[in-house]
C-alpha cells in the first residue's frame, strides 16, 4: 500500500459524509451504493491504465481496482461498459436554454438597473426586453415557452406584463432532477480540481475563507456578503466567458475547441458544539 493511501482514504471518508447522508435520506442503502460504486472503480481503473499506456486486461483492471476478476468480467461485458463514466458524461452536457437566459440576464448591462442588479423586464422585443433576451439567446424556442419554464421552476414571477428574477442565480428548487444535476456538475468539477491539485497534476484555483466562534447573526451577515461578492465575480467571469466563446468560434477550428471550464463559489455555515464540551 502506498504511504499516502491512509491519508487519502481518511480525507475521502470525511468529504463523502454529507453525500452518504443524502443517499440515506433518499432511500439509497449501503449495499446499493457499494454495488454501484464497484462500477465507478472499474471505470476509473480503466482510465488510469489507458493513461499509462497499459493493456486493458481483466487481470490488470482487477489488480488496479481491487474488484474481483469475476465481477470485472461480468461488469465490463455488460451494458455498463458502454455507458459514460460516472460524472463525466453528464458534466459534458451543454448548458440548458433557461440557464443561459438567466446567466445573460444576470451579467449583461442592458438587463441591469442603475445599481447593477437584474431589473424587471417588459414582455417586449425592444432592447432590454424579456422576449429580446430569449430571442438573442436562441431562435429555436418561443419566449413564452421559456417564460413558462422559468415560472414553473420558481425562478421568475410575471406581474403586469413584466418579468422579475426572484433569485441571484439559477437554482430551480421546484425541479429536483435539475437541482440534482447541478449538484453533480458543480461538485464533480470542484472535487476534480482539488484532486488534481493534491496529485500535483495541476494548479487550479481552489481556495476558501474560514472563520469560527461566530454568532448566528454574524454567520448570516457573512452569507449576505458572500452572495454579493459572488454576483460581482459572476458578472466579470461571465462576460469574459462569453467574449472568449465568441472569439474562439471565429478564430479557432472545431478541433481546437475541445476544452471546457467551470467557475464557482460556495458558502456554508453550521452550529458547532461548545469548545468546552467533552466528546461523548
Amino acid at each position: 500500500m502506498l504511504l499516502t493511501a491512509p491519508l487519502v482514504l481518511k480525507a475521502a471518508l470525511a468529504l463523502v459524509k454529507p453525500l452518504i447522508g443524502l443517499l440515506l435520506r433518499h432511500g439509497v442503502t449501503y449495499p446499493a451504493f457499494a454495488a454501484a460504486l464497484k462500477e465507478v472503480f472499474l471505470t476509473c481503473a480503466q482510465e488510469e491504465l489507458r493513461a499509462q499506456g497499459a493493456v486493458l486486461t481483466d487481470s490488470a483492471v482487477s489488480l488496479r481496482s481491487g474488484v474481483h476478476r469475476r465481477d470485472v468480467r461480468m461488469l465490463l461485458r455488460s451494458d455498463v461498459a458502454s455507458e459514460p463514466p460516472a460524472g463525466k458524461g453528464a458534466s459534458m452536457q451543454p448548458i440548458g436554454l433557461t440557464t443561459q437566459v438567466v446567466a445573460r440576464w444576470l451579467s449583461e448591462a442592458v438587463y441591469a438597473d442603475d445599481q447593477g442588479e437584474p431589473k424587471a423586464l417588459a414582455r417586449s422585443t425592444s432592447a432590454g426586453g424579456f422576449d429580446t433576451l430569449v430571442a438573442s439567446t436562441s431562435s429555436d424556442v418561443r419566449p413564452r415557452a421559456v417564460l413558462d419554464e422559468l415560472l414553473r421552476l420558481g425562478i421568475v414571477e410575471e406581474i403586469d406584463g413584466r418579468v422579475r428574477l426572484l433569485t441571484a442565480g439559477f437554482a430551480p428548487r421546484e425541479d429536483f432532477a435539475e437541482m440534482a444535476q447541478l449538484m453533480q456538475l458543480n461538485l464533480h468539477d470542484h472535487l476534480a480540481a482539488a484532486t488534481e491539485n493534491l496529485d500535483g497534476r495541476n494548479n487550479f484555483l481552489e481556495q476558501a475563507v474560514f472563520v469560527d466562534q461566530l454568532t448566528k447573526q454574524s454567520a448570516q451577515h457573512l452569507h449576505a456578503v458572500s452572495t454579493k461578492a459572488w454576483r460581482q465575480a459572476f458578472k466579470i467571469v461571465m462576460r469574459e466567458a462569453a467574449s472568449r466563446f465568441e472569439h474562439d468560434q471565429q478564430h479557432a477550428s472545431a478541433e481546437e475547441r475541445h476544452h471546457r471550464a467551470r467557475f464557482g463559489a460556495y458558502f456554508y455555515s453550521t452550529p458547532e458544539p461548545p469548545h468546552d464540551a467533552k466528546p461523548s
